[in-house]
């Protein structure tokens, strides 16, 4: 484990924290750009989630791969170029003239950011001793936070102003200023290079071992699940609103201002509670209260003030985005050091496929009439709602790697009695 000072861990954090904002901004952008994209290209909610989705399954796909190759790399010196990358990735979205050209730039955002969320959460795994990384992914979670307060809003104004390519030019520009600091604060991390480092023919081999380790399925599953559900709902908000309740495009920075500012309070303290009260028992409180929100954001009556929805938005955003703390901070813990890079790896890619999925499946659920009315965003929070009903139990079943050989000596103490 690295030795940081406090105020060396605080600054690498919130670097960690400011990198991770661009990245999911970057994403979510996107969707409350849903209607100027929709009408910019002249396509259907399924085309637009198709969009969504080629960045998840592409950010799925890379970080997989990457899982055969992450632990061989100074961690500095990968998050560097990854990051490079996904400034230019950014370039070439604002530069789209068609939609054809805006996926094939979304396909390499996605790339580039599978790589980045696996080496950003190993980075956390080899700086932050287990008891303080609830508190850790409190602060990386800020991102999302940031996201929504500045990045979003910020976002939406420009696009709906500017044209909807304005905010990837902001991105590029930001990137680039993040990447110079990057190369300043983030120390030369190696200490997982000490050991000896496969083979390439023991590469495909090992990543085999590595996915269907029991307790690493166990946790991909979750991750899976939760992703699916999360990312069938918040794609659409936007759209729906505009559709479906008359909102004006710039409007909906309000919205997500108000949630990113609720959520960015809440995320440290969401972080503190899960080290003090357990990462499973405040999970399954979080899932659980999830449900209301998400049942009242898909069935939003047609006469509600927009001035409720803006008051109603950061209870959803405060527990839709909390519950993703005490699960990441579980997760941190499954895999042994020397394989914590891969096991980022892959599970960033189960969570960018899960993305995917979610999108795409709530995509085909969803249907437009011939007024410009979105329909069928009920059933697909009622479905949502009901894919969070098996993680609760299944929660329990992911073990941290050190509790595993404790499981297995009470089991075999039971065995012999």
């Amino acid at each position: 484990m690295y030795s940081l000072t406090p105020a060396g861990e605080r600054r690498l954090l919130w670097l960690l924290a400011l990198t991770q904002f661009t990245i999911i901004m970057d994403f979510m952008v996107m969707m409350p750009l849903g209607p100027q994209i929709m009408q910019a290209f002249q396509i259907s909610p399924a085309a637009f989630a198709t969009a969504v989705s080629t960045y998840s399954w592409c950010a799925g796909l890379s970080g997989l791969l990457g899982a055969t190759y992450v632990d061989r790399f100074d961690r500095r010196r990968l998050l560097l170029v990854a990051y490079s990358l996904f400034a230019l990735s950014n370039l070439f979205c604002a530069l789209a003239p068609n939609f054809s050209f805006l996926l094939l730039a979304r396909a390499f955002a996605g790339i580039t950011g599978g790589v980045l969320a696996s080496v950003i959460m190993s980075i956390v795994g080899d700086v932050i001793p287990p008891q303080r990384r609830g508190a850790a992914m409190g602060t990386i979670m800020t991102a999302f936070s940031l996201a929504a307060i500045a990045g979003v809003p910020a976002g939406v104004l420009l696009g709906a102003h500017f044209g909807w390519a304005t905010p990837f030019v902001m991105l590029t520009v930001m990137s680039a200023l993040i990447c110079v600091a990057v190369s300043r604060v983030v120390p030369s991390l190696t200490e997982h290079l000490l050991g000896t480092q496969p083979t390439l023919k023991e590469i495909l081999p090992n990543l085999g071992r590595l996915l269907t380790k029991p307790n690493h399925v166990k946790a991909f599953a979750l991750t899976f699940t939760i992703m699916v559900s999360h990312m069938m709902v918040i794609p659409f908000i936007s759209p729906v609103l505009v559709a479906n309740y008359g909102v004006a495009p710039a409007h909906l920075s309000w919205i997500y201002m108000a949630g990113g500012a609720a959520a960015f309070f809440s995320s440290r303290i969401i972080g503190r509670m899960a080290d003090r009260y357990g990462k499973r028992d405040l999970f399954r409180v979080l899932v659980v209260l999830s449900m209301l929100p998400i049942l009242l954001i898909t069935h939003l009556p047609t006469n509600l003030p927009f001035a409720v929805v803006v008051l109603f938005f950061p209870m959803f955003m405060v527990l839709v985005a909390g519950r993703m703390i005490p699960m990441q901070a579980l997760i941190t813990t499954v895999p042994v050091n020397t394989q914590r890079g891969a096991f980022q790896s892959a599970n960033s890619a189960v969570q960018a496929v899960g993305n995917g999925c979610g999108a795409w499946f709530g995509g085909l659920l969803l249907s437009t009439s011939a007024s410009g009315h979105i329909n069928g965003y009920g059933t697909v929070g009622l479905v949502a709602v009901g894919l969070l009903l098996p993680v609760l139990w299944w929660i329990g079943k992911v073990r941290a790697a050190d509790d595993q050989p404790l499981q297995a000596s009470i089991k075999n103490g039971a065995a012999t009695t």
